[in-house]
C-alpha cells in the first residue's frame, strides 16, 4: 500500500481535516516508508500529488499543514486562501534561498563637501 493510499484511508476514517503529524500518528506502522522522518514523507507526497494533479487530486490542503479528501472538503476550506494557494505546494527551501532580497529603498541624495555653504570647521 502506498503512502497516499494509507493517508486516504485515514482521512476517510476520520472525515475531518488533519495535520500531517496527526495523520502519521494515526497511521503508525501502516506507512510503507521506514523513514526516520515520516512527517516529511507524508507532507512531501501530499504536496506533490496536489501540485501534479491539481483539481483532480484526491487531497486538498484546507489550511497550512492540514489536509483532507477533496470529496469531504465541501465548505470547510478556509475562505482566506485563494484557489491557487489551495492546490499549490509550499515552496521548497531551495526555492526560498534562490529568491532575491527585496530592493533597498532609494536613499536621499548625497551631498558633497563642496555643496555645503560655509565649508569651514567650527572651533
Amino acid at each position: 500500500m502506498t503512502t497516499l493510499a494509507v493517508v486516504e484511508d485515514i482521512l476517510r476514517e476520520t472525515a475531518v481535516p488533519m495535520s500531517v503529524r496527526e495523520i502519521v500518528e494515526r497511521a503508525g506502522a501502516r506507512l510503507p516508508s521506514k523513514s526516520k522522518t515520516p512527517d516529511t514523507v507524508v507532507a512531501r507526497d501530499l504536496s506533490m500529488d496536489i501540485k501534479r494533479k491539481g483539481e483532480t487530486s484526491l487531497f486538498v490542503r484546507t489550511s497550512p499543514g492540514r489536509y483532507t479528501l477533496r470529496t469531504l472538503a465541501g465548505g470547510e476550506m478556509s475562505s482566506d486562501i485563494s484557489p491557487m494557494q489551495r492546490t499549490a505546494a509550499p515552496p521548497s527551501m531551495s526555492a526560498l534561498s534562490q529568491r532575491k532580497p527585496p530592493a533597498a529603498a532609494p536613499s536621499a541624495p548625497r551631498t558633497r563637501d563642496s555643496d555645503v555653504q560655509g565649508g569651514g570647521f567650527a572651533g
